[in-house]
């Protein structure tokens, strides 16, 4: 199983969303960057990752899931555009904000203390635990 981090802006589409889709989940759609595609080719079911939310807060808040793997993106006129579904699993007991990440020497070398910009990113087995860890979990 792979790690993953999904960033929302959470005024457009943020963590309690996802919970209301329930089981039933949501497509990650809207990604227009090759590298954040390229991840989610990646992704096989049952993968997890944190939900982040971007510029309001700046702060992992719950842990999704991959229900689907890589699919043609529904709101894209492009094929080259894709998109996997994921649904929420549990919030985080604590956020864990960008700001502790950049403090965690754990995290010095994670992708979102070093490319906060990219939207869809790998975390590594040891960035999981420490966040886990920051987490409460």
């Amino acid at each position: 199983m792979a790690f993953w981090l999904f960033k929302s802006e959470p005024d457009v589409f943020g963590w309690d969303d996802l919970v209301a889709k329930d089981d039933a989940g949501e497509e990650w759609d809207g990604v227009r960057n090759y590298q954040a595609r390229n991840f989610m080719r990646a992704m096989k079911t049952g993968d997890l990752g944190l939900f982040y939310h971007s510029n309001i807060g700046k702060e992992a808040v719950g842990i999704v899931q991959v229900i689907a793997e890589a699919h043609p993106d529904s709101t894209a006129d492009d094929p080259k555009w894709e998109c996997v579904d994921i649904m929420a699993v549990k919030p985080l007991p604590r956020p864990v904000s960008l700001d502790q990440a950049k403090q965690e020497p754990a995290l010095k070398d994670m992708v979102l203390v070093n490319n906060s910009r990219l939207s869809v990113q790998p975390v590594k087995d040891d960035e999981w635990a420490a966040i886990m860890k920051l987490a409460g979990l």
